[in-house]
């Protein structure tokens, strides 16, 4: 226990001197929400990986798709890497940086407004962001607070109060460089203690044939006639492994929190190095989560009711198989995992309702230090509301995160990418794809039809489709408009600025 105490005590004390050390370089709010557009590769990087991955990976996806699909689970995490993680770098990376720098835009909802030429979008789009980061938010505090339950036996509702007045403290000080410096130590304690508890996993079993023998022995609950099928190469219910892919996946290129750290982005070699680095990292940590996931019906024992919980299948895993030293160290791992990542939801509703929402209705000349004092009233606000919603003893952690993800990619992938790359979206296609992304996902909340996974696949999908079709049906944007927009592409610096971004000394 001793061992497991000294080294959250270090890591708390380390999150905190970073908080502070940064404070002095957040006193404006294009310092505290961008970090002054001026972060190098390996911290961008880590902060895209970092906010990706949190407890909720580690603990209730791994359990549950683990639990689910077997080995089979392994190709969310492989999704992860080459479609989350490579594909958003190239395709977004770039573009994001130079449009939004050249609409001098810190928020999506910002972006929307002024690529569309509507104000309402700007409104909505933050009211959105700022409502539905919450589940997000509740559901990494309840995995995390459940392994901490584990660990040293303290009750859930005190791992979830002092886990969020942590991350409340060295975010509202230090702001989004602050998060960053703490992504880049969080990541490199995050790929260190999955590799180890990967292997204690699989030696606690006998090693990995061993594991791999015991695990093909047990039928899976969609398939049990089907023998084997847990470790087979698409598992027993491949449909739902592919909705699940395209969820956590595809839908990361329209999550507001993820396309921020494109916005900070300083130079040329930030796109090149960052892209390697977020996409190892991606392997790596969520391979090696859904990977571990997968063993977990050797380690689980169902209760009486003969339903698994699924939120608490990795902990049982972890207590059944890991020495106190090595918990100690899946603590730090996770908490790593779930800081950054709260961080990153804090300051990207924060900012962008108090410059989308509060600025556009309500205030409209607010000075940069008002808003700054709101930004920071909001972060507090948002951790409040979250461990409000964690709390509930019914929410199941990847039924809050897949609503989430599903309303916000869902409402927001097409109009985003459509509007770095097609000159004909217009704004209706936008409220088109709002309505749907929102409508499904409520629907299946209320009216369920399918599992929430599905349901925001189902609406990430659509949200591609959605944008073009209604957009050549609706009256287009104004040629000038367009042309404005889209001469920052061709930009002189001295190549094509859609090719390169300008190299700022370091």
């Amino acid at each position: 226990m001793f061992e497991k105490i000294f080294m959250l005590l270090i890591f708390f004390a380390v999150t905190v001197a970073v908080g502070l050390y940064c404070h002095r370089k957040a006193r404006s709010v294009g310092d505290f929400v961008l970090g002054g557009r001026s972060v190098g590769p390996w911290v961008t990087a880590f902060a895209y990986g970092t906010s990706y991955f949190s407890s909720v990976v580690f603990v209730g996806y791994a359990g549950q798709f683990g639990w689910n699909f077997g080995i089979a689970a392994t190709w969310i995490g492989i999704g992860n890497a080459l479609i989350g993680s490579l594909l958003a770098w190239v395709v977004l990376g770039r573009r994001t940086r130079v449009m939004t720098k050249h609409f001098e835009s810190a928020t999506m909802p910002d972006f929307f407004a002024k690529r569309y030429c509507c104000d309402s979008l700007r409104t909505v789009s933050s009211a959105l962001i700022f409502v539905f980061l919450v589940p997000y938010s509740a559901s990494v505090y309840k995995g995390l607070s459940g392994l901490f339950a584990m660990a040293f036996g303290i009750d859930f509702t005190w791992c979830v109060i002092g886990i969020a007045v942590l991350t409340g403290i060295y975010v509202v000080v230090g702001g989004y460089m602050a998060a960053a410096l703490n992504d880049l130590i969080q990541g490199i304690i995050m790929l260190v203690g999955i590799i180890l508890v990967v292997a204690a996993i699989l030696n606690g079993k006998g090693g990995f044939q061993s594991a791999l023998a015991q695990l093909s022995q047990i039928p899976s609950d969609s398939a049990p006639g089907l023998s084997g099928s847990l470790v087979s190469f698409f598992g027993p219910d491949p449909l739902s492994l592919l909705g699940v892919v395209i969820l956590t996946s595809l839908g990361t290129l329209g999550l507001p929190q993820m396309v921020h750290k494109f916005y900070t982005i300083k130079n040329e070699k930030s796109i090149q190095t960052g892209t390697i680095i977020s996409t190892v990292f991606a392997l790596v940590i969520a391979g090696g989560s859904y990977f571990m996931g997968a063993f977990g019906r050797l380690y689980y024992k169902v209760p009486d009711s003969g339903k698994p919980v699924f939120d608490q299948i990795v902990p049982d895993m972890l207590a059944g198989s890991l020495p106190d030293l090595l918990i100690g160290v899946v603590m730090i791992l996770v908490l790593s995992a779930s800081m950054s990542t709260l961080s990153s939801l804090v300051i990207t509703s924060s900012s962008t309702f108090t410059l989308d929402f509060l600025q556009g209705i309500f205030f409209r000349n607010m000075s940069h230090k008002v808003q700054l004092r709101w930004i920071r009233l909001l972060c507090v606000f948002f951790v409040a509301l979250s461990v409000v919603l964690a709390l509930n003893p019914n929410s199941l952690i990847t039924t809050l995160m897949s609503l989430s993800w599903g309303v916000l990619a869902g409402s927001f992938l097409g109009p985003f990418v459509y509007g770095l790359f097609w000159r004909g979206a217009t704004a209706s296609g936008v409220w088109a794809c709002f309505i749907t992304g929102l409508g499904i996902n409520l629907w299946n909340l209320f009216f369920p039809f399918t599992a929430p996974t599905s349901a925001g696949a189902l609406s990430i999908t659509a949200s591609l489709l959605i944008v073009p079709l209604v957009s050549v049906l609706t009256p287009k944007l104004s040629m000038g408009h367009l042309d404005v927009t889209f001469s920052c592409y061709d930009e002189r610096i001295p190549a094509p600025h859609k090719l390169m971004l300008d190299q700022v000394s370091e």
